[in-house]
């Protein structure tokens, strides 16, 4: 840290008014000293009687002297209080310049930081600073990224919603203002209707289960499930609906009754969410496997299909909510773009990591989970 003129000559001008001090403080104590020893007779004997007791040598050198010694000790209390003096002083200095920068950050530029190497408690005062600065500005951007992610949030719900129910409403008018010409077109408007009403219900469920998973501590019923059966019911209460497509769905576990602690509910939505999109975007897939294994104390599941290629620039974007790979698709199958959200939400409320890979040949989503659901684990994810 620089001093400016005006503290250095400060300094250099505190620096001289010390040593006078100290020089006129000297010299009184020294004819104060002189004055007592010279109106003591009986002190300035003894004192003299010392001295002649410490003559040694053929030369009759004299190695004590009180003079010597009173002014050599006063030389070095001097030079220990100008340095303490000033010593205080630039530290003083240094606070002030600290405290500029402070109000200087505080005034708006928080892109600032205090660039001062200092040295003992005063490094720690700007390191700490520092670290607060760039604490708060973190804090500040976190809240600014929830505060857009809520309007964003908003933005596409409403976008969804507006849609079907703008298509409910046309069709409903036409019905109220009798504007059909026959009880087929009646029944083509109550359909029409009734299908969009479906998707709006199938928006609001996904949503609603998409924020309750991602509320802070969101409660888990942890139970013991085997995983084997799990997938095998799955595969099956999907099978008509892939068949319709010419998919075929298949599940193994190795090792076999593969068991789990987990809450089995939102553990079935995470694998139920994967097929479903296997089934809806698979483009020509012709299988949907279902791979369980166990891997020390994890177990891996994947969920694979042979169907179209995921573009690798939406690869890392497909477990934000409400992101479709391809849009007009997304809307013409139903999608709401929270299932795979919430499919991430579930899986890191067990503590694990779901995961996508894909090539021209399969796409898979490879979920790892823990064995054991540990309540340490829980704790540090609150935490």
């Amino acid at each position: 840290m620089k001093l400016t003129a005006r503290e250095k000559s400060s300094l250099i001008f505190e620096g001289f008014i010390t040593v006078l001090l100290l020089f006129l403080l000297n010299l009184s104590l020294i004819v104060i000293v002189e004055d007592t020893i010279r109106s003591n007779p009986g002190l300035e004997n003894g004192i003299f009687i010392i001295k002649q007791s410490l003559i040694v040598g053929p030369y009759h050198t004299q190695i004590w002297s009180y003079q010597r010694w009173m002014i050599g000790l006063l030389i070095v209390v001097d030079v220990l209080v100008v340095y303490w003096r000033l010593i205080r002083r630039y530290h003083q200095y240094q606070l002030h310049h600290i405290i500029t920068e402070l109000h200087y950050i505080a005034q708006g530029h928080f892109d600032h930081r205090i660039p001062f190497n200092l040295k003992g408690d005063q490094q720690n005062v700007v390191t700490s600073v520092n670290a607060l600065v760039d604490s708060a500005i973190q804090s500040m951007n976190d809240e600014r990224k929830i505060e857009q992610s809520k309007d964003e949030l908003i933005t596409n719900v409403s976008h969804d919603l507006r849609t079907p129910l703008t298509s409910i409403i046309g069709y409903l008018g036409l019905i109220e203002d009798k504007q059909y010409h026959s009880e087929e077109d009646l029944l083509k408007y109550t359909h029409t209707a009734y299908e969009k009403a479906k998707q709006m219900k199938s928006l609001v469920d996904d949503l609603f289960e998409y924020t309750k998973v991602r509320q802070k501590g969101s409660p888990v019923n942890i139970i013991n499930v085997n995983l084997d059966q799990m997938l095998e019911q799955l595969a099956a209460s999907f099978e008509l609906e892939a068949s319709h497509k010419g998919i075929s769905i298949t599940s193994e576990s190795h090792p076999a009754n593969l068991m789990i602690e987990a809450d089995a509910e939102k553990l079935g939505r995470v694998f139920s969410n994967l097929v479903a999109n296997g089934i809806k975007y698979g483009g020509s897939a012709k299988y949907i496997k279902l791979v369980a294994k166990q891997a020390d104390s994890n177990v891996v599941v994947t969920v694979s299909n042979d169907g179209s290629k995921i573009p690798p620039e939406s690869l890392s974007h497909l477990f934000e909510r409400f992101y479709r790979v391809e849009e007009s698709r997304s809307k013409a199958t139903g999608g709401t773009g929270l299932g795979l959200a919430i499919v991430q939400s579930i899986v890191e409320l067990h503590h694990g990591k779901v995961e996508v890979t894909s090539t021209d040949k399969e796409t898979s989503f490879i979920v790892t989970l823990p064995v054991q659901y540990t309540a340490q684990a829980e704790d540090t994810e609150k935490d």
